[in-house]
């Protein structure tokens, strides 16, 4: 028999699930096309991979009740983790290896609209 998450975790679950959902409606706004959801690699997950004509932005959303704590919480490890993925993404998806590839970051704060964060960080500075 499987072991229900707490209540904690599931509603933790919910609100990552809702900050997903503002992040990708706030980039098909700005004219991207989500391409996947949460995208799982062996190296770890992707939370949405949106494309905009010839750029591919592997995208980390965080949702915190202020924007500098969202900011501050991907750290070098969690960065490491997805630029692996991305390249495990851009390995099974070789029609993207002509894009201009970047990471971004979309923070979700209450009471306020997403922030979208292009280019927030690169592949080499984690």
């Amino acid at each position: 028999m499987t072991k229900q998450p707490s209540p904690r975790r599931q509603q933790a679950e919910r609100q990552g699930r809702l900050a997903e959902a503002k992040a990708a409606m706030l980039l098909r706004l700005k004219g991207y096309r989500i391409a996947a959801q949460r995208w799982k690699s062996p190296a770890g997950e992707i939370d949405l991979i949106a494309r905009r004509r010839s750029v591919v932005a592997f995208v980390e959303v965080k949702a915190r009740a202020d924007a500098d704590d969202a900011l501050a919480s991907v750290g070098p490890q969690q960065r490491r983790r997805i630029v692996q993925a991305a390249r495990h993404w851009l390995a099974s998806n070789p029609d993207a290896m002509e894009c201009d590839c970047r990471f971004d970051i979309v923070l979700v704060t209450p009471y306020q609209w997403p922030q979208h964060i292009a280019n927030a960080f690169a592949e080499d500075d984690q």
